[in-house]
């Protein structure tokens, strides 16, 4: 339920108003952007809602129940503002959106119509949308323990209890063609090592960037070759600094000869799969009596 002060609600029952939205982005690296669909800057709790943007909204889909609510802001890509690259470089991934209506000619004179979270970001020419989902699509979310045959645990996590520094290293970018990197490491690392790990740019223009590798080749002596799924944001140049840490594919061999952390490892290597559920008596196959198929 709204809550309206009884001066905000003399403006609304009026029939001309002076009414805009306002948005309120709080970042996960804690920054915050404000901005608005009137024709001039508003500033109210400290911060300063921007018209230059260009945003605007569309019309907000309600139902009764658990279901996502979902609407969507449109805005304009700007260097002064929102960047194609923060967009590319996930800097706005899962932030948090409120939505404000304000009175223009009094900024305090405002009601909070709703707390959202981003969702799909679409890019086009110069411009963007961004889908805004109600706090229900944390109830999408798996909670609690997962019954599956790979771990459960992030590479890293409290679960997993490994320290990342001795699964990582540092590299400085030599070239980049293709979505190839090549880097110099800080140490000498087998071809594979950092497959499916994360590689996050500390420095330059992608700073705090972070992207998959796709592949890992090492070449001669310290220098190897990284492949990525998705480059980053803005260009990459020789003498960017990175991070890489080491890629787990959350299978317990890998578990146990990779790292020797078998002892953590949070999955069900042994529960049967797909196969044996579909499987039809044979005489060649195992006997199902009952017993373990792993004594």
């Amino acid at each position: 339920m709204l809550d309206i002060s009884s001066s905000f609600q003399q403006k609304l029952d009026r029939q001309a108003t002076t009414l805009c939205h306002c948005w309120r982005l709080l970042r996960r690296d804690g920054a915050i952007m404000g901005f608005t669909d009137h024709d001039r800057d508003l500033t109210f709790d400290g911060v300063v809602f921007r018209a230059s943007t260009g945003l605007s909204a569309t019309e907000a889909e309600r139902s009764l129940g658990l279901s996502v609510a979902t609407s969507e802001a449109a805005g304009a890509l700007s260097d002064d503002s929102l960047s194609e690259s923060d967009l590319l470089n996930g800097l706005y991934d899962n932030a948090s959106v409120e939505t404000w209506l304000v009175d223009w000619s009094d900024p305090q004179l405002r009601t909070l119509l709703d707390v959202a979270t981003i969702g799909e970001v679409r890019r086009g020419e110069g411009a963007f949308s961004a889908e805004l989902r109600s706090s229900a699509h944390f109830f999408d979310q798996t909670q609690g323990r997962a019954f599956q045959r790979g771990c459960a645990a992030d590479f890293g996590d409290g679960r997993c209890k490994l320290s990342i520094g001795a699964f990582a290293s540092t590299g400085v970018v030599a070239a980049f063609s293709g979505g190839v990197l090549t880097l110099n490491l800080s140490g000498v690392f087998e071809s594979g090592f950092f497959t499916g790990g994360r590689l996050t740019f500390t420095g330059g223009v992608n700073g705090g960037a972070k992207v998959t590798i796709k592949s890992h080749r090492r070449e001669s002596g310290l220098r190897a070759t990284i492949a990525l799924w998705t480059p980053p944001g803005a260009a990459i140049v020789s003498g960017d600094v990175v991070s890489l840490t080491a890629g787990c594919d959350k299978s317990a061999t890998t578990c146990r000869t990779k790292f020797g952390n078998i002892v953590n490892f949070r999955g069900f290597p042994h529960m049967p799969g797909n196969d044996l559920v579909i499987a039809y008596p044979s005489s060649r196959s195992q006997a199902m009596d009952g017993g373990s198929f792993f004594q």
